[in-house]
């Protein structure tokens, strides 16, 4: 049986949060765990195990996730 499930690695979640800042729909101070309206439920738990492998908590901001990119100030 082939696994059909999404892999998430931290730059597919990356790329996730970029995409939803340009979209407006997160803010980049926000905590990581906004994401988790934007992921499906029974993916989140991938996410949750890579963003732990990669030393981020829930409660980080969006902005650690995105690292140095520049951002404009509104």
């Amino acid at each position: 049986m082939v696994n059909t499930a999404v892999k998430y690695d931290i730059e597919v979640i990356r790329d996730e949060a970029r995409q939803l800042v340009k979209k407006g729909l997160i803010n980049p101070n926000q905590p990581i765990y906004a994401l988790c309206k934007y992921i499906p439920g029974r993916e989140w738990v991938c996410v949750e195990v890579e963003l732990e492998r990669n030393e981020f908590l829930l409660r980080d901001h969006i902005i650690d996730l995105l690292g140095s990119e520049e951002w404009s100030e509104d």
